[in-house]
């Protein structure tokens, strides 16, 4: 017949959602700029961009997830897709990239600070040029890396244990230890984001106006940000895992939410050792 498909490419008919998230991410950036230069209706307009990718998010996922019952998602089509989720992930390697280079520069050739109550002053101690090396700056005091930013690392290391026991249960047809694996993993991720937030509630540095601290904020945070993310993307597979929708022969979506996670794991290592460890060196502990 005419409209037979014989080929193993999935076409995709023409779709709205890739036109609205487009607007929506250009709202939520409009409604960011306002919001931040304290112009009217700034907040809202940016929480109605946020609302509007996330409507985005579950539509478009969502006739994904449909296409994939529906047999559309040949061998060919899912390894494009593996591809598409391999550069998505080295792009973030690279974001991240950004964040670390900030930090070696700014550990590297600091400026001549000092942190006196808080207040942040130009300073030139008795050494002259020896004032200019030294990192973290004088007067900050570092978190302690061998508490919880060592209890968080232990955590993530051992939800990528619990997501690879999850990954193996569904390849070998074990549904139940997958959903178990699944639900570990998940409750490892909340208790991570949650150690993490009451760390930042402790931390005796500010955000803003020092490099040390806006660069620590920068890096952890938007790690912190992958690991919400990732959270929620494990939460989805384990409602389509209760669904019965992943076998051990079709399983992408679960399949990338584990490298996803695994990448989060292996950043914070980085971040651990570069920031915790090696950032904080020799400088006074909270």
């Amino acid at each position: 017949m005419a409209g037979a498909k014989n080929h193993d490419y999935h076409i995709l008919p023409p779709d709205i959602w890739p036109l609205f998230g487009s607007f929506a991410a250009f709202l939520m950036a409009i409604g960011g700029v306002r919001w931040m230069h304290d112009l009217a209706f700034g907040a809202l307009i940016f929480y109605v961009g946020c609302a509007a990718i996330g409507l985005t998010f579950v539509s478009w996922w969502g006739k994904v997830i449909k296409e994939a019952h529906a047999g559309d998602h040949t061998p060919v089509v899912q390894l494009h897709m593996r591809y598409g989720m391999i550069l998505f992930i080295a792009s973030e390697v690279m974001f991240f990239v950004g964040w670390f280079w900030a930090w070696f520069d700014f550990s590297l050739f600091p400026q001549p600070l000092e942190v006196v109550d808080g207040v942040v002053t130009n300073y030139i101690g008795q050494d002259g040029a020896a004032a200019l090396l030294q990192w973290p700056p004088k007067g900050v005091e570092v978190l302690n890396a061998f508490e919880l930013p060592l209890l968080n690392t232990m955590i993530l290391l051992c939800s990528g244990t619990t997501l690879t026991w999850a990954h193996h249960s569904l390849i070998h047809g074990d549904r139940k230890s997958m959903i178990t694996g699944l639900w570990l993993t998940i409750i490892l991720g909340v208790l991570f984001s949650s150690i993490q937030a009451y760390e930042y509630s402790v931390a005796p540095f500010p955000f803003a106006g020092l490099n040390y601290s806006s660069a620590f904020y920068m890096a952890t945070g938007f790690h912190g940000f992958h690991v919400l993310v990732g959270t929620i993307f494990l939460i989805v597979c384990l409602v389509r895992a209760y669904k019965g929708h992943f076998t051990p022969q079709q399983h992408f979506g679960f399949e990338a939410a584990a490298w996803y996670w695994h990448f989060v794991d292996v950043v914070w290592l980085f971040l651990f050792i570069v920031v915790y460890v090696w950032g904080g060196w020799g400088a006074p502990v909270h």
